[in-house]
Protein backbone atom coordinates (compact mmCIF):
# COMPACT_ATOMS: atom_id res chain seq x y z
CA UNK A 1 0.00 0.00 0.00
CA UNK A 2 2.90 2.42 0.72
CA UNK A 3 4.03 2.29 -3.03
CA UNK A 4 0.56 2.84 -3.79
CA UNK A 5 0.45 6.26 -1.67
CA UNK A 6 3.92 6.92 -3.14
CA UNK A 7 2.91 6.83 -6.66
CA UNK A 8 -0.47 8.33 -5.87
CA UNK A 9 1.52 11.61 -4.27
CA UNK A 10 3.78 11.99 -6.72
CA UNK A 11 0.55 11.74 -9.65
CA UNK A 12 -0.77 14.52 -7.65
CA UNK A 13 1.98 16.88 -7.64
CA UNK A 14 2.11 16.91 -11.03
CA UNK A 15 0.17 20.20 -12.04
CA UNK A 16 2.56 21.73 -9.19
CA UNK A 17 5.15 20.70 -10.97
CA UNK A 18 4.35 21.94 -14.09
CA UNK A 19 2.53 25.15 -12.97
CA UNK A 20 6.64 25.56 -11.35
CA UNK A 21 8.34 24.77 -14.33
CA UNK A 22 6.22 27.08 -16.88
CA UNK A 23 6.56 29.92 -14.22
CA UNK A 24 10.55 29.73 -13.70
CA UNK A 25 10.95 29.60 -17.65
CA UNK A 26 8.66 32.72 -17.37
CA UNK A 27 11.11 34.46 -14.88
CA UNK A 28 14.10 33.04 -17.49
CA UNK A 29 12.87 34.51 -20.37
CA UNK A 30 15.54 37.11 -21.69
CA UNK A 31 12.67 39.30 -23.08
CA UNK A 32 11.33 39.40 -19.32
CA UNK A 33 13.00 42.59 -17.68
CA UNK A 34 12.64 41.06 -14.43
CA UNK A 35 14.76 38.36 -15.37
CA UNK A 36 17.66 40.62 -15.54
CA UNK A 37 17.28 41.31 -11.43
CA UNK A 38 18.43 39.55 -8.05
CA UNK A 39 14.69 38.98 -7.51
CA UNK A 40 13.70 37.53 -11.13
CA UNK A 41 16.84 34.77 -10.66
CA UNK A 42 15.63 34.21 -6.65
CA UNK A 43 12.09 33.39 -7.86
CA UNK A 44 13.22 31.26 -11.62
CA UNK A 45 15.78 29.23 -8.84
CA UNK A 46 12.96 28.28 -6.10
CA UNK A 47 10.59 27.50 -8.78
CA UNK A 48 14.22 25.24 -9.86
CA UNK A 49 14.38 23.35 -6.85
CA UNK A 50 10.77 23.05 -6.05
CA UNK A 51 10.84 21.26 -9.56
CA UNK A 52 13.54 19.16 -9.23
CA UNK A 53 13.07 17.88 -5.42
CA UNK A 54 9.80 16.49 -6.63
CA UNK A 55 10.17 14.99 -9.86
CA UNK A 56 10.76 11.77 -10.59
CA UNK A 57 14.10 11.11 -12.37
CA UNK A 58 14.70 9.06 -15.35
CA UNK A 59 17.62 6.79 -16.41
CA UNK A 60 20.03 8.99 -17.56
CA UNK A 61 22.16 8.47 -20.68
CA UNK A 62 25.70 7.31 -20.96
CA UNK A 63 26.32 10.21 -23.40
CA UNK A 64 29.90 8.38 -24.69
CA UNK A 65 30.02 9.38 -28.03
CA UNK A 66 34.01 9.93 -28.29
CA UNK A 67 36.81 8.97 -26.71
CA UNK A 68 40.89 9.92 -27.87
CA UNK A 69 43.04 7.46 -28.63
CA UNK A 70 47.19 7.57 -28.82
CA UNK A 71 46.24 8.15 -32.70
CA UNK A 72 43.17 10.96 -32.48
CA UNK A 73 39.84 11.17 -31.39
CA UNK A 74 37.14 8.04 -32.54
CA UNK A 75 33.74 7.99 -32.46
CA UNK A 76 32.31 5.58 -30.05
CA UNK A 77 28.04 3.58 -30.17
CA UNK A 78 27.08 2.10 -27.51
CA UNK A 79 25.47 -2.05 -28.89
CA UNK A 80 23.68 -4.13 -26.88
CA UNK A 81 25.50 -7.97 -27.58
CA UNK A 82 23.92 -10.08 -24.95
CA UNK A 83 20.40 -9.71 -22.81
CA UNK A 84 18.45 -11.38 -20.71
CA UNK A 85 15.23 -9.92 -19.09
CA UNK A 86 17.26 -8.21 -16.12
CA UNK A 87 20.09 -7.46 -17.70
CA UNK A 88 21.73 -6.09 -20.89
CA UNK A 89 25.39 -6.19 -22.08
CA UNK A 90 26.28 -2.93 -23.47
CA UNK A 91 30.03 -2.69 -25.57
CA UNK A 92 31.67 0.51 -26.28
CA UNK A 93 32.15 0.10 -29.68
CA UNK A 94 34.65 2.52 -30.56
CA UNK A 95 35.51 2.87 -34.66
CA UNK A 96 39.12 1.69 -34.16
CA UNK A 97 41.94 2.48 -37.18
CA UNK A 98 42.73 -0.78 -39.25
CA UNK A 99 46.15 -1.03 -37.64
CA UNK A 100 45.61 -0.41 -34.12
CA UNK A 101 46.61 -3.37 -31.65
CA UNK A 102 44.33 -5.28 -29.78
CA UNK A 103 43.33 -3.80 -26.50
CA UNK A 104 41.77 -5.92 -23.91
CA UNK A 105 38.38 -6.83 -23.30
CA UNK A 106 36.96 -5.67 -19.73
CA UNK A 107 33.87 -6.44 -18.45
CA UNK A 108 32.70 -3.87 -15.58
CA UNK A 109 29.88 -5.22 -13.29
CA UNK A 110 27.76 -2.60 -12.18
CA UNK A 111 26.13 -2.59 -8.71
CA UNK A 112 22.50 -3.12 -8.52
CA UNK A 113 22.04 -1.23 -5.67
CA UNK A 114 20.16 1.65 -6.80
CA UNK A 115 21.21 3.45 -9.11
CA UNK A 116 22.00 2.88 -13.11
CA UNK A 117 25.05 1.63 -14.54
CA UNK A 118 25.13 5.32 -15.48
CA UNK A 119 26.74 5.75 -12.40
CA UNK A 120 29.86 4.75 -13.48
CA UNK A 121 29.92 6.72 -16.80
CA UNK A 122 33.12 7.91 -15.13
CA UNK A 123 34.91 4.51 -14.67
CA UNK A 124 34.37 3.51 -18.36
CA UNK A 125 35.27 6.45 -19.91
CA UNK A 126 38.58 6.17 -18.50
CA UNK A 127 39.12 3.19 -20.08
CA UNK A 128 38.17 3.23 -22.99
CA UNK A 129 41.33 5.13 -24.89
CA UNK A 130 43.48 1.43 -24.11
CA UNK A 131 40.07 -0.84 -23.76
CA UNK A 132 37.10 -2.51 -25.35
CA UNK A 133 34.78 -1.94 -22.48
CA UNK A 134 31.55 -4.04 -21.68
CA UNK A 135 28.93 -2.63 -18.72
CA UNK A 136 26.38 -4.96 -17.56
CA UNK A 137 23.22 -2.30 -17.34
CA UNK A 138 20.75 -3.68 -15.22
CA UNK A 139 16.91 -3.42 -15.55
CA UNK A 140 14.64 -1.56 -13.59
CA UNK A 141 12.62 -4.76 -11.74
CA UNK A 142 9.57 -1.98 -11.72
CA UNK A 143 9.97 -2.37 -15.45
CA UNK A 144 9.79 -6.69 -15.72
CA UNK A 145 6.82 -8.55 -15.87
CA UNK A 146 6.09 -10.88 -13.32
CA UNK A 147 6.03 -13.71 -16.12
CA UNK A 148 9.63 -12.74 -16.67
CA UNK A 149 10.30 -15.33 -13.60
CA UNK A 150 12.50 -14.41 -10.28
CA UNK A 151 15.78 -12.79 -10.25
CA UNK A 152 18.18 -13.80 -7.17
CA UNK A 153 21.54 -13.74 -5.91
CA UNK A 154 22.33 -17.28 -7.93
CA UNK A 155 20.52 -15.74 -11.25
CA UNK A 156 23.05 -12.77 -10.78
CA UNK A 157 26.14 -15.52 -10.51
CA UNK A 158 24.78 -17.19 -13.44
CA UNK A 159 24.19 -13.85 -15.89
CA UNK A 160 28.23 -13.02 -14.72
CA UNK A 161 29.38 -16.52 -15.73
CA UNK A 162 26.87 -16.52 -19.21
CA UNK A 163 28.59 -13.00 -20.17
CA UNK A 164 32.12 -14.33 -19.51
CA UNK A 165 31.25 -16.96 -21.57
CA UNK A 166 29.87 -14.38 -24.28
CA UNK A 167 32.93 -12.75 -24.37
CA UNK A 168 34.96 -15.56 -24.84
CA UNK A 169 38.70 -16.21 -23.03
CA UNK A 170 41.08 -13.82 -21.65
CA UNK A 171 38.58 -11.33 -20.84
CA UNK A 172 39.08 -9.15 -17.87
CA UNK A 173 35.95 -8.53 -15.11
CA UNK A 174 36.25 -5.70 -12.88
CA UNK A 175 33.23 -5.32 -9.85
CA UNK A 176 32.40 -2.09 -8.54
CA UNK A 177 30.84 -2.42 -4.95
CA UNK A 178 27.87 -4.69 -4.37
CA UNK A 179 28.87 -7.22 -6.95
CA UNK A 180 32.49 -8.12 -5.89
CA UNK A 181 30.24 -10.86 -3.95
CA UNK A 182 28.42 -12.44 -6.96
CA UNK A 183 31.62 -12.37 -9.01
CA UNK A 184 34.42 -13.40 -6.51
CA UNK A 185 31.58 -16.72 -6.60
CA UNK A 186 30.99 -16.52 -10.16
CA UNK A 187 35.52 -16.85 -10.74
CA UNK A 188 35.34 -19.34 -7.82
CA UNK A 189 32.91 -21.53 -9.57
CA UNK A 190 34.24 -21.53 -13.08
CA UNK A 191 37.96 -22.36 -11.71
CA UNK A 192 36.38 -25.15 -9.80
CA UNK A 193 34.52 -26.18 -13.17
CA UNK A 194 37.95 -26.01 -15.23
CA UNK A 195 36.60 -23.56 -17.06
CA UNK A 196 38.53 -22.18 -20.38
CA UNK A 197 36.30 -19.12 -19.93
CA UNK A 198 37.39 -17.74 -16.58
CA UNK A 199 38.38 -14.18 -16.87
CA UNK A 200 42.45 -13.34 -16.91
CA UNK A 201 42.24 -11.19 -13.61
CA UNK A 202 39.49 -9.79 -11.55
CA UNK A 203 39.38 -6.12 -10.23
CA UNK A 204 37.17 -5.75 -7.00
CA UNK A 205 36.89 -2.27 -6.15
CA UNK A 206 34.79 -1.17 -2.42
CA UNK A 207 33.37 -4.06 -2.22
CA UNK A 208 31.64 -5.86 0.83
CA UNK A 209 33.81 -9.27 0.85
CA UNK A 210 34.18 -9.41 4.27
CA UNK A 211 31.86 -6.73 6.21
CA UNK A 212 32.90 -7.86 9.89
CA UNK A 213 35.99 -5.91 9.06
CA UNK A 214 35.92 -2.01 10.57
CA UNK A 215 31.76 -2.55 9.92
CA UNK A 216 30.21 0.55 8.47
CA UNK A 217 26.62 2.18 9.30
CA UNK A 218 25.17 -0.07 6.35
CA UNK A 219 26.69 -3.64 7.98
CA UNK A 220 25.49 -2.29 11.56
CA UNK A 221 21.85 -2.20 10.26
CA UNK A 222 21.59 -5.26 8.50
CA UNK A 223 23.45 -6.99 11.71
CA UNK A 224 21.32 -4.97 13.94
CA UNK A 225 17.78 -6.32 12.58
CA UNK A 226 16.83 -9.69 11.25
CA UNK A 227 16.11 -10.62 8.06
CA UNK A 228 11.98 -10.66 8.58
CA UNK A 229 12.49 -7.07 9.81
CA UNK A 230 13.25 -6.27 6.27
CA UNK A 231 10.97 -8.69 4.65
CA UNK A 232 8.18 -6.72 6.66
CA UNK A 233 9.30 -3.24 5.90
CA UNK A 234 11.08 -2.29 2.74
CA UNK A 235 9.50 -5.04 0.34
CA UNK A 236 6.55 -3.78 -1.66
CA UNK A 237 4.39 -4.65 -4.89
CA UNK A 238 4.94 -2.96 -7.64
CA UNK A 239 1.51 -1.07 -8.42
CA UNK A 240 -0.27 -0.37 -11.53
CA UNK A 241 0.73 0.78 -14.39
CA UNK A 242 4.16 -0.22 -14.53
CA UNK A 243 5.07 -3.27 -16.60
CA UNK A 244 6.24 -4.95 -13.29
CA UNK A 245 2.19 -5.00 -11.70
CA UNK A 246 2.39 -7.11 -8.72
CA UNK A 247 6.08 -7.94 -8.51
CA UNK A 248 7.56 -7.58 -5.09
CA UNK A 249 10.64 -5.35 -4.75
CA UNK A 250 12.69 -3.17 -2.78
CA UNK A 251 11.56 0.49 -4.55
CA UNK A 252 14.20 2.26 -5.38
CA UNK A 253 12.03 5.38 -3.81
CA UNK A 254 13.18 3.80 -0.44
CA UNK A 255 16.82 3.29 -1.74
CA UNK A 256 16.91 6.79 -1.89
CA UNK A 257 15.35 7.77 1.02
CA UNK A 258 18.71 5.79 2.72
CA UNK A 259 20.74 7.02 0.44
CA UNK A 260 20.10 10.86 1.24
CA UNK A 261 19.60 10.08 5.16
CA UNK A 262 23.22 8.94 5.15
CA UNK A 263 24.35 12.46 4.80
CA UNK A 264 21.02 14.68 4.97
CA UNK A 265 23.07 17.93 6.14
CA UNK A 266 25.60 17.75 2.95
CA UNK A 267 22.29 17.56 0.55
CA UNK A 268 20.65 20.16 2.31
CA UNK A 269 23.50 22.37 2.25
CA UNK A 270 24.02 21.42 -1.56
CA UNK A 271 20.52 22.63 -2.63
CA UNK A 272 20.76 25.46 -0.54
CA UNK A 273 24.07 26.71 -2.54
CA UNK A 274 22.43 25.37 -5.63
CA UNK A 275 20.03 27.87 -5.26
CA UNK A 276 22.50 31.30 -4.31
CA UNK A 277 24.75 29.91 -7.60
CA UNK A 278 21.23 30.97 -9.85
CA UNK A 279 20.64 33.66 -7.26
CA UNK A 280 24.36 35.26 -8.61
CA UNK A 281 24.51 33.66 -11.73
CA UNK A 282 26.81 31.13 -11.29
CA UNK A 283 26.13 28.93 -14.55
CA UNK A 284 28.61 26.63 -14.14
CA UNK A 285 28.72 25.30 -10.60
CA UNK A 286 24.83 25.27 -11.16
CA UNK A 287 24.85 22.81 -13.76
CA UNK A 288 27.31 20.79 -12.01
CA UNK A 289 24.87 20.07 -9.25
CA UNK A 290 22.22 19.23 -11.66
CA UNK A 291 24.63 17.11 -13.97
CA UNK A 292 25.39 15.25 -10.19
CA UNK A 293 21.78 15.30 -8.82
CA UNK A 294 20.31 14.17 -12.15
CA UNK A 295 22.39 10.93 -12.08
CA UNK A 296 22.08 10.78 -8.22
CA UNK A 297 18.33 11.29 -7.87
CA UNK A 298 17.74 8.16 -10.85
CA UNK A 299 16.88 5.23 -8.90
CA UNK A 300 15.76 1.49 -9.54
CA UNK A 301 13.53 -1.45 -8.16
CA UNK A 302 15.16 -3.82 -6.83
CA UNK A 303 13.28 -8.00 -6.90
CA UNK A 304 12.45 -8.66 -3.46
CA UNK A 305 14.48 -12.14 -3.63
CA UNK A 306 17.77 -10.46 -4.68
CA UNK A 307 17.61 -8.05 -1.87
CA UNK A 308 16.43 -10.29 0.94
CA UNK A 309 19.17 -13.35 -0.38
CA UNK A 310 22.33 -10.42 -0.51
CA UNK A 311 21.22 -8.87 2.62
CA UNK A 312 21.37 -12.45 4.32
CA UNK A 313 24.42 -13.77 2.48
CA UNK A 314 26.48 -10.99 2.59
CA UNK A 315 25.65 -8.75 5.75
CA UNK A 316 24.01 -10.86 7.89
CA UNK A 317 25.44 -14.78 7.68
CA UNK A 318 29.01 -13.43 6.05
CA UNK A 319 28.91 -16.82 3.95
CA UNK A 320 31.62 -15.81 1.33
CA UNK A 321 34.45 -14.96 4.01
CA UNK A 322 33.39 -17.89 6.18
CA UNK A 323 33.46 -20.84 3.16
CA UNK A 324 29.58 -21.55 4.00
CA UNK A 325 28.40 -19.92 0.81
CA UNK A 326 26.53 -21.96 -1.58
CA UNK A 327 24.83 -21.61 -5.59
CA UNK A 328 22.29 -23.65 -6.29
CA UNK A 329 22.88 -25.72 -3.32
CA UNK A 330 26.84 -26.26 -4.37
CA UNK A 331 29.67 -24.73 -2.42
CA UNK A 332 31.95 -21.82 -3.52
CA UNK A 333 34.73 -22.46 -3.19
CA UNK A 334 37.36 -19.33 -2.85
CA UNK A 335 40.15 -21.82 -2.67
CA UNK A 336 39.61 -23.01 -5.81
CA UNK A 337 41.06 -19.62 -7.38
CA UNK A 338 44.18 -20.31 -8.65
CA UNK A 339 44.45 -18.66 -12.54
CA UNK A 340 43.01 -15.73 -11.97
CA UNK A 341 45.13 -12.39 -11.04
CA UNK A 342 43.48 -10.39 -8.57
CA UNK A 343 43.69 -6.95 -8.10
CA UNK A 344 41.76 -5.46 -4.80
CA UNK A 345 41.06 -1.65 -4.66
CA UNK A 346 39.70 0.37 -1.35
CA UNK A 347 39.28 4.08 -0.61
CA UNK A 348 40.65 5.31 2.44
CA UNK A 349 37.84 7.20 3.82
CA UNK A 350 35.02 4.48 2.10
CA UNK A 351 31.52 4.94 4.51
CA UNK A 352 30.06 2.44 2.50
CA UNK A 353 32.63 -0.44 2.43
CA UNK A 354 35.21 -0.07 5.43
CA UNK A 355 38.69 -0.46 4.83
CA UNK A 356 40.21 -4.07 4.95
CA UNK A 357 36.55 -5.04 3.30
CA UNK A 358 37.57 -5.40 0.13
CA UNK A 359 41.27 -6.54 1.01
CA UNK A 360 39.73 -9.73 3.02
CA UNK A 361 39.35 -11.78 -0.90
CA UNK A 362 42.93 -12.27 -0.52
CA UNK A 363 42.73 -13.92 2.46
CA UNK A 364 40.18 -16.12 0.87
CA UNK A 365 42.12 -16.90 -2.14
CA UNK A 366 44.84 -18.33 -0.88
CA UNK A 367 46.09 -20.60 -3.91
CA UNK A 368 46.71 -17.45 -6.08
CA UNK A 369 50.02 -17.29 -6.73
CA UNK A 370 51.72 -14.04 -4.76
CA UNK A 371 52.72 -12.40 -8.33
CA UNK A 372 49.18 -12.73 -9.19
CA UNK A 373 47.84 -10.95 -6.59
CA UNK A 374 47.73 -7.19 -5.90
CA UNK A 375 46.02 -4.88 -3.30
CA UNK A 376 45.93 -0.91 -3.44
CA UNK A 377 44.59 1.41 -1.01
CA UNK A 378 43.71 5.23 -2.54
CA UNK A 379 44.40 8.10 0.21
CA UNK A 380 42.14 10.18 0.98
CA UNK A 381 39.11 9.15 -1.58
CA UNK A 382 35.73 8.01 -0.06
CA UNK A 383 33.64 5.58 -1.26
CA UNK A 384 32.35 7.29 -4.89
CA UNK A 385 36.15 8.10 -5.25
CA UNK A 386 37.04 4.74 -5.94
CA UNK A 387 35.50 4.63 -8.99
CA UNK A 388 35.00 8.31 -10.35
CA UNK A 389 36.63 11.45 -10.42
CA UNK A 390 40.26 12.86 -10.62
CA UNK A 391 42.11 10.27 -8.29
CA UNK A 392 40.19 7.46 -9.91
CA UNK A 393 41.37 8.61 -13.62
CA UNK A 394 45.48 10.05 -12.01
CA UNK A 395 45.82 6.60 -9.92
CA UNK A 396 43.44 4.11 -9.80
CA UNK A 397 42.57 3.47 -13.69
CA UNK A 398 45.97 3.75 -14.66
CA UNK A 399 46.82 1.07 -11.96
CA UNK A 400 44.13 -1.11 -13.08
CA UNK A 401 45.13 -0.79 -16.96
CA UNK A 402 48.86 -1.57 -15.82
CA UNK A 403 47.79 -4.75 -13.90
CA UNK A 404 45.32 -6.01 -17.09
CA UNK A 405 48.13 -5.32 -19.45
CA UNK A 406 50.19 -7.78 -16.63
CA UNK A 407 48.62 -10.83 -16.77
CA UNK A 408 46.64 -10.46 -20.09
CA UNK A 409 47.21 -13.78 -21.99
CA UNK A 410 48.16 -11.69 -24.83
CA UNK A 411 51.47 -10.17 -22.69
CA UNK A 412 52.05 -12.25 -20.04
CA UNK A 413 55.07 -13.93 -21.05
CA UNK A 414 56.24 -10.43 -21.82
CA UNK A 415 54.92 -8.22 -18.93
CA UNK A 416 56.88 -9.98 -15.56
CA UNK A 417 55.51 -10.21 -12.27
CA UNK A 418 53.25 -6.90 -10.82
CA UNK A 419 55.32 -4.29 -8.71
CA UNK A 420 54.91 -4.75 -5.16
CA UNK A 421 54.91 -1.18 -4.14
CA UNK A 422 52.98 1.26 -5.97
CA UNK A 423 53.53 4.99 -5.57
CA UNK A 424 50.96 6.88 -4.13
CA UNK A 425 49.20 4.20 -1.83
CA UNK A 426 49.56 1.60 0.03
CA UNK A 427 50.16 -2.52 -1.40
CA UNK A 428 50.25 -6.43 -0.04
Amino acid sequence: MFYQLYEMSHAAMAPWRAGADMMRLAYRNPLNPVSQTPFGRAMAGGLEVFERTTRRYGKPEFGLNETTLDSGAVSVHEKTVWSRPFCNLIHFERSLPANHRQDPKILIVAPMSGHYATLLRGTVEALLPKAEVYITDWIDARMVPVTAGRFDLDDYIDYVISMLHKLGPDTHVMAVCQPSVPVLAAVAIMEARGDAMAPSTMTLMGGPIDTRENPTAVNELAQDKPLSWFEDNVVMQVPFPHPGFTRDVYPGFLQLSGFMSMNLDKHMIAHKEFFWHMVENDGDSAEKHREFYDEYLAVMDLTAEFYLQTVDTVFIQHALPKGEMMHREQPVDTTAIRNVALLTIEGENDDISGLGQTKAAHKICPNIPEDKRHHYMQPRVGHYGVFNGSRYRSEIAPRILDFIATHSQAGRKAAGPVRKVIRGGKSA
